[in-house]
């Protein structure tokens, strides 16, 4: 059996699918919320008085949150901008997918019917010498994951 070796969590890509084709639409300084979690339900038995059944009830999935340096010249902000201002939230799917060494992806997470949350940015103080960073949180429905 060949020696395994954990990937390295730094080199990703994330592709919208029918929003954008362009580079800056696709890296990210970090993207976070793959996350699921069982919801459970309490169910208490008649004549068993010694402790209660916690049932599997349905999956809850966080939000999801990248974060770049603000980019000026990006569809991906035109579509987040569209559903906040003129309230044409429209869902897509984006695939996040991590690369080995000649970049080929490794596994990959199809994020389902994302749609724009919140959008911010970094603090914008004269007294440090940071790059502006924007935020941009995402709800959606399910992912699944490809190897």
């Amino acid at each position: 059996m060949a020696d395994f070796y954990p990937p390295v969590s730094f080199y990703y890509l994330v592709s919208f699918n029918g929003i954008s084709g362009k580079v800056i639409d696709t890296r990210f300084q970090s993207v976070s919320g793959l996350t699921v979690e069982m919801k459970t339900e309490p169910y208490k038995e008649g004549g068993e008085n010694r402790f209660e059944h916690i049932l599997p009830n349905r999956p809850k999935y966080s939000d999801l949150t990248l974060k770049r340096g603000f980019a000026k010249d990006s569809d991906l902000i035109q579509w987040f901008s569209d559903s906040f201002v003129s309230m044409q939230v429209v869902p897509v799917t984006l695939d996040i997918m991590l690369l080995n060494e000649e970049s080929e992806p490794l596994v990959s997470w199809n994020v389902v019917h994302a749609w724009p949350k919140k959008w911010s940015l970094s603090e914008l103080d004269a007294e440090k010498s940071g790059i502006a960073i924007e935020t941009l949180e995402l709800h959606y429905r399910t992912f699944s994951i490809n190897t």
